[in-house]
C-alpha cells in the first residue's frame, strides 16, 4: 500500500511529496517528487509491478551515472578485451562528456539519439558514432547482466537508430609505394619496423597478433595492464612453416601458414629471452610506421591497411574464400569482403 505525504518547510509551505510503498515480500520503496501527480503516478507504477511480480529495484540504476558505469567498464572489462584500448578510451571520454551526468535510470532513447545527432553534426564519421553507441550498449548490458543495475525499460541504446555504416577503407599499395615504404623502413631508427612490415604483408596478421600491446593505464596507480604478448617463438614451427595464434581478436585459436618470404623474415630475426618474436610494442611500431610513410611521401596509409593488402593478395594468388578465411581469421564472407579489393587487371590474367 502506498502512502503519500507532503514535505513542508519552516513556514509550512509544501516543497515536495514523499511516497512510501510497502508490500509484503518487497523492500520499502521511498521517493520524493516536486508534484503530487508525479508521486501518485510513480506509486501506481511500483504497486502494479509488484502485483504482477515484475518489479525490479531501481536503486542501483538511480545511483549510477553513465560516468560511473563507463569508469567501471574501463577498469574491469576493457583490460580483458583485445584491440586498440586507446581508441576505446576515446569513445568512453566522448560518451562521458556528452551523457556522463545522466543516471542510468533517467537515460532515455531520446538522450542517446540527441547525443548521436550532436556527434554527427560536428562532422564525425558515421562509423565513429556507431562505435560510440555500440560501446555504450555493451557497457549497459554488462551493468544489467553482471552488476545488478535494473532497467525495466531495457537498454535505451537498442531503441535508437544506428547511423549508416561508413564506406569501408579500400586503401592498397599503388605504383612504387611498396618499394618506397620498404626502403624507408629498412633505414628506420626502429630496426623492428622493416621485418614487421614485410611479415604483415605476407601473413595478413593483425598488429595485436604480432606485437605486444597494453591496456589503458589505471587512473589511480598509473599501471597499464598487458593486453597481449604478441607472437611467440614457442608457437612458430619453421619446419612446418606455421605460426600458431592462441589468442586472436575474435578469441578463436588460429594457425597461419607462412610463405617462403615470411619464413625468411623470421630466420633473420634475433631470439629474445622473453620468447617474443618481435621485441617491440604496437605503440612503438605505430609511431615508426607513421614517420616512415611521411618520409616515403605516402599519404593515407595505415598499418592496418597492410592486412587489407595481404588479404587481397591471397585472393590474387588464386586461393578461394574458405582458404583465405582460414589464414586471416575472418568469420564470414561479408567480413572478408570488406578487406578485399581485387585489381581488375589481375583478375583478367586469371581469366586467360
Amino acid at each position: 500500500m502506498a502512502s503519500i505525504t507532503a514535505r513542508k518547510d519552516r513556514d509550512n509551505f509544501i516543497i515536495g511529496w514523499q511516497v512510501r510503498v510497502r508490500k509484503k515480500g518487497y523492500p520499502l520503496q521511498v521517493k520524493t517528487f516536486d508534484k503530487k501527480a508525479q508521486a501518485q503516478a510513480w506509486a501506481r507504477q511500483i504497486e502494479t509491478e509488484m502485483d504482477r511480480g515484475i518489479w525490479q529495484d531501481r536503486g542501483e540504476a538511480e545511483r549510477t551515472t553513465v560516468n560511473d558505469l563507463l569508469d567501471r567498464y574501463a577498469r574491469e572489462i576493457l583490460p580483458t578485451k583485445r584491440g586498440d584500448a586507446g581508441k576505446v578510451m576515446s569513445y568512453i571520454r566522448a560518451l562521458q562528456a556528452g551523457l556522463g551526468k545522466k543516471s542510468l535510470s533517467a537515460l532515455s532513447a531520446k538522450d542517446v539519439a540527441e547525443y548521436r545527432d550532436a556527434r554527427l553534426s560536428i562532422g564525425l564519421k558515421t562509423q565513429t558514432v556507431r562505435h560510440d553507441l555500440a560501446l555504450l550498449s555493451r557497457a549497459i548490458k554488462q551493468g544489467m547482466m553482471e552488476w545488478g543495475i535494473a532497467l525495466p525499460a531495457g537498454n535505451p541504446v537498442l531503441n535508437v537508430r544506428m547511423p549508416a555504416p561508413s564506406k569501408p577503407r579500400d586503401r592498397r599499395l599503388i605504383g612504387d609505394e611498396e618499394a618506397r615504404l620498404l626502403e624507408v623502413c629498412n633505414d628506420a631508427r626502429n630496426h623492428w619496423l622493416f621485418p614487421i612490415v614485410r611479415f604483415a604483408m605476407e601473413t595478413a596478421m593483425r598488429a595485436g597478433e604480432m606485437l605486444e600491446t597494453f591496456g589503458t593505464a589505471d587512473p589511480q596507480t598509473g599501471v597499464r595492464p598487458q593486453m597481449t604478448t604478441g607472437l611467440l617463438w614457442g608457437n612458430v614451427d619453421l619446419g612446418k612453416r606455421t605460426a600458431l595464434l592462441p589468442h586472436t581478436k575474435n578469441e578463436e585459436e588460429r594457425t597461419v601458414p607462412l610463405s617462403s618470404i615470411a619464413v625468411e623474415v623470421l630466420k633473420g630475426l634475433p631470439r629474445s629471452i622473453d620468447g617474443r618474436v618481435f621485441g617491440t610494442t604496437y605503440e612503438a611500431i605505430h609511431l615508426a610506421f607513421v614517420r616512415a610513410c611521411k618520409r616515403a611521401g605516402i599519404e593515407d596509409l595505415r598499418f592496418h591497411d597492410l592486412r587489407h593488402e595481404a588479404t587481397s593478395r591471397l585472393f590474387e594468388k588464386g586461393l578461394n574464400p574458405m582458404q583465405v578465411a582460414a589464414i586471416t581469421g575472418h568469420k564470414t564472407l561479408q567480413m572478408l569482403k570488406r578487406y578485399t579489393h581485387l585489381r581488375a587487371e589481375d583478375l583478367a590474367k586469371l581469366l586467360g
